[in-house]
């Protein structure tokens, strides 16, 4: 018994000796420099030289402190978005067991006015370990009205001036999200909806990991669009016009309004303009020599309005809810001549079309999140549900001869995830997901004409079932991830063609049952400060569109058609890239080499119709295996006071392949070609006074080659200038796009016989915007401003 009562003692001893070694303790408040007020959920630091031994997030009124801390110097460090960093030495001993801090001031990063923030006068980018950000400033909003005009004048991003499809490092399998969010909307026509003043961000995610949905060859493109949670009521407004052949106009509207624990936001952007463009094509066809000339004139018109709110339950519990709603309406008319050199075996043809289409698309999302005591750990629930109605009717005139196209379709989407998070330790990090997809949709199509009548409808219904598993690790100057998704994939699609000649009836389902493991992994080094290594692989896939099967012809034109292949099957890629990432004086410089292995590769095939082998039908297919190389380097450098500038240059190795019709045998044959393709881009900003900056603006799109032409070299030079007026709460814009009207789509072909021709937009325009931040806002920056920044760093949200 005495034994045990000398243990007692002795623990008793040891206890108190020991809570006296860890008896120290910090306090402190943290609050803004101009508006005095505390910054809530800011982090919070005690280090020992470079280990962290204790974090925290300050309370809504700023204030923090840490308990039971052993009696010894430490570091105080605060970091939260929009602030300058903060550091502190302190010092726990016997004599001073606590360390009452006091107020800290924080002092912003960000130019503002009143609590509204004003945007940055230069877009700069930033290379992070998996994705490149870049931040949309006032030049860059200038040299266009919406997301399709500007995206040409950030680093790998192109937007094809005559179809305006999207390609991220040469590939046009790219996928598009809004706020980390997918949509159904085509991408084409989205980045013509999207307001350029709307855009706050765009994040180029070129090999996404595991708990990212493994769509898209090149990679994700996320445009996040401006948000605000500032206290009180504030927002801005953006007008510009464009001037070209005729005016185009396009206005923004941002609303915010934060009161209590309650968030509104709104986003509203309006684009209305007529747009007009030319062409001709030269064609040596054996027998069939001609000269095709076109004119198209359409008039669009959109509306994009976004609606959302966030509840702050609590320090731990989150959530949002934010509707998407987008219309879209266009008419046109278009005018093709084909004149034959030969008029005595064939008629020359002139063709009128007018055309009136439009969609409705409407989006929901519903978000809760979860944050654990555990600092680090947390939960999120999210769920969205889209629907998108199209319709297109087309009325031609071939010489004497009329016809009407009835389009019309309906797709839904919807999405469930789970995303999970737990820090095991300082240096781990483990992360869990679940995810579902569903989508289904009708398409039909009705052609009316003197002599007959075609309906076609074509069903579908797509769903992936999913989890991933990613977990990290840091040691020393290394940090390294691997992960890998899981995949179920169903495709279920029942096309039907009923025609006036019943020898064209068609009537078969298309089936798809396909379980896949996504792997990947990365590789970060960090030699010092200055210099970050980054490899990493992934696996990824192309499952064809819907309208790459859907077999309801697309469009058509007197000697050509374009329609899906419902025997498609998915492409798979095997991705590996490096990237390494330079900081100077002056700036950073990143770099990056990557390599792609394609299996079962879909291109572009072209054949003659079997009734008629004068025309040609657009298609797709599978072909065997390819391969893609390039590489890339960019640079943000201030050169001097008064100049700043971003510059890029890319290029790109890569096979393409696809089918053409001899001209001897007339029978489809399969054909390559080796591309290499250099790009490069050069913006710069020049202060000439504290209110008054300009832009010059050049690209270089260097000569590209299909399977069938070479593309011509296309240059362009702007010239622009922003002026700030009202006390930095309003900015004019100007600026001149392509001043030497040297842009244009122009090619010179040999396959499978000799083509020659130009195409012709509204390239030199002259922009004029105004834009003015609004409202007595205070500078209070809550949660929503750390989800601005990691809103797409939940993987199952893609």
């Amino acid at each position: 018994m005495k034994i045990k009562l000398v243990v007692f003692a002795l623990f008793l001893t040891i206890s108190n000796l020991f809570a006296q070694e860890k008896s120290g303790s910090v306090t402190g408040k943290i609050i803004d420099s101009k508006t005095k007020e505390g910054i809530g959920f800011s982090t919070v630091k005690i280090k020992n030289a470079t280990q962290i031994i204790a974090s925290a997030m300050t309370k809504e009124d700023g204030s923090f402190s840490f308990s039971n801390l052993e009696l010894k110097p430490y570091v105080l460090e605060i970091n939260f978005v929009g602030y300058k960093k903060y550091v502190e030495n302190i010092e726990l001993s016997a004599t001073k067991k606590t360390a009452s801090i006091g107020t800290i001031t924080l002092e912003s990063e960000s130019k503002e006015i009143e609590g509204v923030t004003i945007v940055k006068e230069r877009s700069t980018i930033e290379q992070k370990a998996d994705r490149k950000v870049v931040n949309v400033g006032k030049d860059l909003i200038a040299s266009g009205a919406t997301a399709s005009e500007i995206f040409n004048n950030i680093p790998t991003v192109s937007i094809d001036p005559q179809t305006k499809e999207l390609s991220l490092r040469g590939n046009s399998n790219v996928r598009v999200f809004v706020d980390g969010k997918p949509t159904n909307i085509d991408a084409t026509q989205l980045l013509q909806q999207i307001p350029s003043a709307s855009i706050k961000q765009v994040e180029l995610i070129t090999n996404p990991s595991a708990k990212y949905n493994p769509d898209g060859n090149s990679g994700i493109i996320n445009i996040i669009l401006y948000k605000n949670s500032r206290t009180g009521f504030n927002g801005s407004l953006t007008s510009g016009v464009t001037f070209g052949v005729t005016p185009k106009t396009n206005q923004s509207l941002n609303l915010n309004y934060k009161v209590g624990k309650v968030n509104f936001y709104s986003n509203y952007g309006f684009n209305h303009g007529k747009n007009r463009n030319y062409g001709y094509v030269n064609s040596e066809r054996p027998s069939l020599e001609n000269y095709q000339s076109f004119g198209f004139t359409n008039v669009n018109t959109s509306h994009l309005l976004k609606l959302g709110a966030d509840y702050y339950i609590n320090d731990n519990n989150t959530l949002s809810f934010f509707t998407n709603l987008n219309f879209f309406d266009g008419k046109g008319d278009s005018n093709t001549i084909v004149d034959y050199f030969n008029n005595t075996s064939n008629t020359d043809v002139y063709q009128k079309n007018w055309n009136n289409s439009g969609n409705f698309t409407y989006t929901y999302d519903l978000n809760f999140k979860h944050n654990f005591k555990k600092k680090g750990e947390t939960i999120e629930f999210q769920a969205n549900h889209s629907v998108t109605d199209n319709s297109d009717l087309s009325h031609f005139l071939d010489n004497s001869v009329s016809s009407t196209n009835d389009i019309s379709g309906k797709t839904s989407y919807s999405q469930f995830n789970i995303d999970y998070v737990n820090p095991l330790s300082e240096t781990s990090k483990l992360e869990l997901g679940y995810e579902s997809r569903i989508q289904g949709g009708k398409n039909n199509f009705i052609d009316f004409s003197n002599t007959y009548s075609d309906l076609n409808t074509f069903d579908f219904n797509r769903n992936i079932h999913a989890i991933y598993a990613n977990f990290s690790e840091s040691f020393g100057k290394f940090n390294a991830q691997v992960g890998a998704r899981a995949e179920q994939y169903d495709l279920f699609a029942h096309p039907v063609k009923i025609s006036s000649n019943s020898a064209n009836n068609q009537n078969a389902d298309i089936k798809d049952a396909i379980f896949t493991i996504y792997p990947s992994a990365y590789l970060t080094y960090k030699m010092d400060d200055n210099n970050t290594f980054n490899l990493n692989y992934t696996r990824r896939v192309d499952r064809p569109s819907n309208g790459q099967i859907n077999p309801i012809r697309e469009w058509r034109t007197p000697q050509m058609e374009s329609r899906g292949n419902p025997a498609l099957e998915p492409q798979f890629t095997n991705s590996f890239e490096v990237n390494y990432t330079k900081n100077t004086k002056i700036g950073s410089i990143t770099s990056a080499v990557f390599y792609r292995m394609i299996n079962a590769e879909i291109s572009r095939v072209i054949y003659s119709d079997a009734t008629n082998p004068n025309y040609n039908i657009l298609s797709f297919d599978n072909f065997k295996n390819n391969h893609s190389v390039g590489a890339e380097i960019s640079a943000n450098l201030r050169l001097t006071k008064w100049w700043f500038t971003n510059a890029s240059a890319d290029v790109y190795f890569k096979t393409v392949r696809g089918t053409v019709t001899n001209l001897t045998t007339n029978l489809p044959e399969n054909g390559e070609v080796n591309v290499t393709t250099f790009n490069t881009r050069l913006n710069n900003t020049f202060s000439a006074t504290k209110n008054l900056k300009f832009n010059l603006f050049g690209m270089y799109r260097g000569r590209d080659l299909s399977l069938q032409y070479a593309r011509t070299p296309m240059y362009r030079i702007d010239f622009g200038a922003n002026y700030t007026i009202l006390k930095g709460k309003g900015t004019l814009s100007a600026r001149l796009n392509d001043m030497f009207n040297m842009m244009h789509f122009g090619f010179d072909g040999n396959i499978p016989y000799k083509q020659v021709g130009e195409f012709h937009w509204e390239s030199r325009t002259f922009y004029l915007g105004f834009n003015y931040n609004f409202g007595g806002g205070k500078n209070k920056e809550l949660q929503r401003k750390q989800r601005d920044k990691n809103e797409t760093q939940s993987g199952g949200m893609f």
